[in-house]
């Protein structure tokens, strides 16, 4: 007959073994057939391996399923549908994703199982694409709303991290967009409003960059520009001083303006990275997480009595972390022309430095909240263990418990590997005179082979201003 310890054994092996398989694979891997084709320009196709991919269609991948539902809309140019996800996607994050049971989750198993958040930055880019698509739909109004929505995400960023310059507090590329919007309405003051705050962001720097992308020209000129427009003389003098550059404004083009975006290859891939630690004191009776070589080390947030947590008892914790991995775009560069002038295309987002940096930044936070949750479980495992021995006799129950818990810890120490992952890894943009009526426009791209491609789009020169937004995913 079995004994109750081999058979609490054999429970929690088999549940192990269930949490190990599943964490054998990143989220990356589990879903890509979707970003293939994705990369492969396959549209249609991606969107009916995302639509049978049970894993992003799981309850805890909502937003993110949104979002990609929204973006690969987008791609196939079906501008109404892709709104329609984004806006559920808004909906969620504005209704919250945190409770107390997602948080419990977190705790008893890994962040892995929690109901997906978004990063920071792929808020922002939400708004990027609800403009465009109200902008394609003819819906200029409500293109407007999306720029009123950039100031009020990028108020909740601030907030989120009392405006630390340290720390990612705004997003530049949306505030330059957001002056886009206004300037497409005729709105030169709020334009200027816009410029202006992304400008000083930029100057806060002493190189003027800002997450990889150095401050662009066209910033500079547009912030002088609307300021002359508006009349702040001052200013304007004021900001070609800063800027050491002396504008000179330059005839409306008859046909109005178009601005252009480049979006390149695909946003990093999040992998899973091993670390191992051990729980220390030190003198003062404080204690710390602490890597071997010891130059990582992190606080123990416990509730508990930490007089009695004996260090001895807190095995070397490994630490399933993620890590984000850069894909290197098939295109390395790219140039524009119009009616055979041409035009200079300008970073403005590098969403690879984004990720890379804002994961950096709140790294500590989150290794010492996985490691928190870890050290209790080993608390607890060995407190059971401890309490079997007791009286020179052996209980099997608590016993098995406490072998339970030590496996049931290590299988399902899983990192969150999820991410948006269709996003470019880097927008570029280009302002564009037009002529009245038909203009044609070039775009060549080449490769790190030096091999180049051609595309020729017709652009209609309306008198206003313009968006076009083209993707090279690969």
């Amino acid at each position: 007959m079995v004994n109750l310890r081999t058979h609490i054994l054999r429970v929690f092996s088999f549940v192990g073994l269930m949490l190990f398989l599943s964490a054998c694979s990143t989220y990356n891997q589990s879903v890509a057939p979707y970003y293939k084709n994705v990369s492969a320009g396959n549209y249609p196709q991606a969107e009916k391996e995302l639509d049978k991919n049970s894993l992003i269609q799981a309850p805890r991948n909502k937003l993110l399923y949104l979002m990609e539902k929204g973006r690969i809309c987008h791609l196939k140019g079906e501008y109404e549908n892709s709104n329609n996800y984004f806006n559920q996607a808004d909906q969620l994050l504005d209704e919250g994703l945190t409770s107390a049971s997602d948080a419990a989750v977190g705790v008893l198993l890994n962040s892995a199982s929690q109901r997906y958040k978004g990063e920071d930055f792929e808020k922002f880019m939400i708004h990027y694409y609800k403009a465009l698509n109200y902008l394609y739909l003819n819906k200029t109004e409500d293109a407007i709303v999306e720029a009123r929505r950039i100031t009020l995400q990028a108020q909740e960023q601030g907030d989120k991290y009392n405006n630390k310059d340290n720390r990612y507090s705004n997003d530049v590329f949306s505030l330059m967009l957001q002056g886009m919007l206004y300037e497409s309405n005729n709105d030169v003051n709020n334009a200027f409003i816009s410029y202006r705050n992304a400008a000083e962001i930029y100057l806060k720097n002493p190189d003027k960059t800002y997450y990889g992308t150095p401050m662009p020209v066209e910033l500079e000129e547009d912030v002088i520009r609307t300021a002359k427009l508006n009349g702040f003389t001052t200013e304007a003098d004021q900001f070609e001083t800063t800027f050491g550059i002396k504008y000179e404004p330059v005839k409306p083009s008859e046909g109005g303006e178009l601005i252009f975006f480049w979006e390149n290859g695909l946003a990093p891939v999040k992998t899973q990275v091993d670390l191992f630690f051990s729980l220390i004191r030190n003198s003062n009776g404080d204690l710390f997480f602490s890597d071997a070589a010891g130059g990582i080390v992190v606080p123990f947030n416990y509730d508990g009595d930490r007089n009695r947590v004996n260090t001895k008892s807190v095995e070397s914790l490994r630490v399933a972390f993620p890590k984000y991995v850069a894909q290197t775009p098939y295109y390395s560069s790219a140039s524009i022309s119009v009616n055979n002038q041409d035009a200079p295309l300008i970073k403005a987002e590098d969403i690879n430095e984004l990720a890379f940096k804002t994961l950096q930044q709140r790294a500590l936070k989150e290794m010492g909240g996985i490691l928190s949750r870890l050290a209790v479980k080993k608390i607890a495992e060995y407190s059971l263990r401890a309490a079997a021995k007791s009286d020179g006799k052996t209980n099997g129950l608590l016993e098995g418990l406490g072998y339970g818990i030590q496996l049931y810890s290590l299988l399902s120490e899983k990192a969150d590997t999820r991410n948006w992952q269709s996003l470019p890894a880097y927008i570029s943009y280009a302002r564009i005179p037009l002529q009245k009526g038909d203009n044609q426009v070039r775009i060549t791209l080449k490769n790190a082979q030096g091999a180049t491609e051609t595309k020729n789009i017709s652009i209609q020169g309306t008198g206003r201003l313009q968006f076009y937004n083209y993707a090279t995913l690969r």
